[in-house]
């Protein structure tokens, strides 16, 4: 069923075929999209609908675009689907995390390898068996832009799992809610198995990329960690995404040049 009032745009992005490139980065906050668009060479505003904002231009002469997903896995799917049947094929996500691990400390860059499915979204794809991985190449981009990148700002880079919720207070004040039995043994579960950080959107990526047969990784700025606190550790709260943002146009820069 068509529910866009203009049947050649998606309905709830607003976008359409030829609109975006093959290679869209995914920040959560619609105001992050423009700061994004500003590494891109000659960037057009496309769209701007419910927290779904997009820009397309240009990097290494090809396109590419900047749509941002709201919090969430819900409405992170949402823009997925809508952007595949637009033509893209290669996502990466640009967001903030929480520290889980002592040694990851705010203003850090993680990039993830895998995602603790501990949100709702990815089940109305797949069974929870079914692990939430991101693609290799997008990965390794990432992996290698974050290592030359954080080189001369002497912070740490950390890659590994993550983990993603739906309740950012249940995670940050998990003794509040009635179900606090399960989420605070879960989180310790998750924090002795070495994960890394905690997130909202990235298992749901992952999956609906699987299942659309498209490639997404990502990477996060660390806000804080809450573990470090609770140590008495320093941890300052760090609001400034740009090194995350260059960390994710460098990663799409090396896939074009290897790819194009």
């Amino acid at each position: 069923m068509k529910y866009s009032e203009d049947p050649n745009k998606q309905y709830h992005i607003q976008v359409g075929r030829g609109d975006v490139g093959r290679y869209v980065l995914l920040p959560g906050d619609p105001k992050r999209c423009e700061k994004i668009a500003g590494y891109f060479d000659d960037p057009v505003l496309v769209a701007d609908s419910r927290e779904y904002v997009t820009y397309t231009g240009y990097l290494e002469g090809v396109k590419v675009s900047v749509t941002s997903t709201g919090i969430g896995g819900p409405s992170a799917s949402i823009a997925m689907e809508e952007l595949v049947r637009c033509g893209a094929d290669t996502f990466v996500r640009i967001g903030t995390c929480g520290g889980m691990q002592p040694e990851v400390k705010s203003g850090d860059i993680v990039v993830a390898t895998g995602a603790v499915r501990m949100e709702g979204t990815s089940k109305e794809y797949a069974p929870i068996e079914y692990p939430a991985v991101p693609a290799l190449a997008v990965t390794n981009a990432l992996a290698e832009a974050a290592a030359e990148k954080t080189l001369s700002h002497r912070i740490g880079v950390h890659i590994g799992v993550v983990q993603c919720k739906d309740s950012f207070y249940g995670q940050h004040e998990p003794e509040t809610k009635p179900v606090s039995y399960e989420l605070e043994n879960k989180w310790e579960a998750f924090k002795r198995m070495g994960c890394l950080a905690s997130e909202m959107e990235s298992a749901a990526l992952f999956i609906v990329a699987d299942y659309l047969r498209v490639r997404a990784g990502s990477c996060f700025l660390v806000v804080a960690n809450q573990e470090r606190e609770k140590l008495g550790l320093e941890n300052p709260v760090v609001h400034d995404t740009d090194l995350a943002i260059q960390v994710a146009v460098e990663a799409v820069r090396k896939l074009i040049r290897k790819e194009s």
